[in-house]
């Protein structure tokens, strides 16, 4: 890996086509449905888990043993992203999986709020960013969310944090603290509008979707929530479908909104995806229905654009998606949950 020279995208791009051609399909989260904790372990074997579920199986079973295997190997997977990247490109990797810092910082400031025992925040770590296995532990260590503000002192969330955490001694809702996280990741991820040519642009217009997409998130999460808050306080800057008026005038107007979404450059990929926007009964079905809308959209740049950063960043979030879906299927069968209910909770395309 080396962050000098020139980008390699053609060798990432087709280690990367190869490794996205053996996630899991529809087909087979439905089998995964009817299967058991130790059954969906089992069938993992059988797959690009397999060195990971036979590593922990010594120490872990059950949905444990799920929950780990899934994030060892999402984690090696990531790592081997950076290590095949050369040049720019690994500079643009680089910097987008410090999401996995974020994701990080929030499992444990949500652990701490709900009394959640160490070994269950560690389990849902990711170590896949730029926070050291030994930071890691020091955060699921900490004894309270100020000694994790503290720790995060020096870090790229550290400007923004402070601030929220007054707030959050205020209110005593995570919310705040949550939004920087997130605030500071993407804020600091956009490339200037200028300068860095094509390579640049691209990233930049596949960044400004995710933060599109997370502004309409956190706008019907908060139309829903019924709190008395301004949404521009919580508006993620970089995007380039909304500014902090609009967003707070689209809140509660679910219609108005996915008009917008509909009107602007994502809306000829988008079509069907809009159409279950509009129709979604429910807050989870909205954001799963956003959640695939994304994922649809990055394909597209990912086709448009093939040897580009967009299909290594394409494959991230198929990923994540792949991870995600079996850590609910795991869960809910865990909880007793039935098969209709965990299928609710997927994001299946």
């Amino acid at each position: 890996m080396s962050a000098s020279g020139s980008a390699n995208y053609e060798y990432v791009v087709a280690r990367v086509r190869s490794r996205r051609a053996s996630l899991f399909s529809d087909d087979e989260y439905r089998k995964l449905l009817r299967m058991g904790t130790g059954e969906i372990a089992r069938f993992m074997e059988e797959t690009e888990y397999e060195d990971a579920v036979n590593a922990l199986g010594s120490r872990f079973s059950g949905v444990d043993l799920v929950e780990y295997a899934l994030n060892r190997t999402l984690a090696e997977n990531f790592r081997d992203l950076l290590r095949w990247s050369e040049g720019r490109l690994y500079e643009q990797v680089a910097r987008y999986l410090r999401k996995f810092d974020a994701w990080n910082a929030k499992t444990v400031l949500r652990g701490l709020y709900s009394d959640a025992t160490a070994d269950e925040v560690r389990s849902d770590l990711i170590d896949a960013g730029e926070f050291s296995e030994d930071f890691l532990d020091r955060l699921v260590a900490a004894d309270s969310i100020e000694s994790v503000v503290e720790l995060l002192d020096g870090t790229l969330f550290d400007a923004y944090i402070e601030d929220a955490f007054e707030v959050y001694e205020e209110t005593g809702t995570l919310v705040p603290l949550e939004n920087a996280v997130d605030r500071a990741y993407y804020e600091n991820l956009v490339p200037p509008k200028t300068g860095g040519g094509e390579a640049a642009e691209l990233y930049r217009e596949f960044l400004e979707a995710e933060i599109d997409f997370r502004n309409a998130r956190n706008a019907l999460r908060l139309a829903r929530s019924g709190a008395d808050v301004d949404p521009a306080e919580y508006f993620i800057d970089g995007g380039a479908l909304f500014d902090r008026t609009e967003i707070s005038q689209l809140v509660g107007n679910r219609s108005e909104l996915v008009t917008r979404i509909r009107e602007s450059r994502y809306g000829d990929e988008l079509t069907v995806a809009l159409d279950e926007l509009e129709d979604a009964e429910s807050l989870i079905g909205f954001e799963h229905a956003l959640d695939r809308a994304l994922l649809e959209y990055s394909d597209h740049l990912s086709y448009v654009y093939p040897l580009s950063v967009c299909p290594v960043l394409a494959y991230v979030l198929a990923k994540e998606r792949e991870v995600d879906n079996i850590r609910a299927i795991a869960r809910g069968r865990e909880a007793g949950l039935s098969e209709a209910e965990i299928e609710e909770e997927l994001v299946i395309l």
